[in-house]
């Protein structure tokens, strides 16, 4: 029953502690970690391994950075990037096999503010270009989750209010419209297939009181392809690892696999 993580750990550095206590608890079969904020040399390779882990990284001096573990094996990387655009040099995009029967990508999608602007452009091609990565992977007829920091909020029950998140880039009519275009090729929301009716938050922001007054809203989704999809047990968030101290505003988010 393999538990796929996708994680925003807002600086792997800082955050060093947290992610080794979480995956001591709750060992996890796979997860994908976004915004490292670190280039590849200096990412901590050897604690990750040390905790059981194997690992492929795409890192980024700074911001950005994602990476993919899985326990007990070495991911096999299969693409890092995505296809569409030779200038983009952002780290956001890296997808491994898992075994033999599962392939995962690690995402962080483009934040998009201020909008409008040349930041929310950038974002919905960038989402444009995921969505032909994401038909490809569909085309293999493979168990694929697209696991990842989205930065889109997909729904109105998808936040604690919808007025205080309406001219942000994560709620624009185009960046809900391109989520639910990729959606309409075929993946399947783990998180919302089961909480239907919303109100599971992801992220709290560091501002205002936001964890304390449970400000949140869903920004971290994992697409299942229709064969993961038929694989599906269950998806939820591990809410109380945001509360700890020195945490990411992101909560571990997961989806459970037969």
């Amino acid at each position: 029953m393999p538990k796929i993580v996708t994680y925003n750990v807002n600086g792997i550095k800082a955050r060093m502690e947290r992610l080794l206590e979480y995956l001591a608890e709750q060992q996890p079969d796979v997860v994908c970690l976004q915004e490292l904020k670190g280039a590849d040399e200096t990412l901590p390779v050897r604690e990750i391994e040390a905790a059981g882990y194997g690992a492929v990284w795409h890192g980024q001096k700074g911001f950005n950075g994602v990476a993919i573990l899985a326990r007990g094996r070495q991911p096999v990387e299969r693409q890092r990037g995505l296809a569409g655009d030779p200038e983009d040099a952002h780290s956001r995009y890296i997808e491994a096999e898992i075994g033999d029967d599962l392939v995962v990508a690690s995402i962080y999608l483009p934040n998009g503010n201020p909008q409008p602007g040349p930041k929310f452009d950038y974002k919905l091609k960038w989402m444009e270009r995921l969505a032909d990565r994401a038909q490809a992977l569909l085309a293999e007829e493979r168990a694929v989750v697209l696991a990842g920091d989205y930065n889109v909020i997909p729904n109105d029950d998808d936040t604690f209010s919808v007025r205080a998140m309406a001219t942000d880039a994560l709620m624009q009519p185009e960046s809900r419209e391109r989520y639910r275009a990729l959606l309409a090729q075929g993946w399947t929301d783990s998180l919302r297939t089961r909480f239907p009716g919303g109100g599971i938050w992801t992220f709290w922001d560091y501002q205002a009181g936001a964890w304390q007054r449970d400000a949140g809203f869903r920004i971290d989704h994992l697409l299942l392809s229709p064969i993961a999809a038929d694989r599906f047990l269950g998806a939820g968030v591990d809410k109380e690892y945001r509360g700890r101290e020195k945490a990411s505003d992101h909560a571990p988010t997961w989806v459970s696999l037969r």
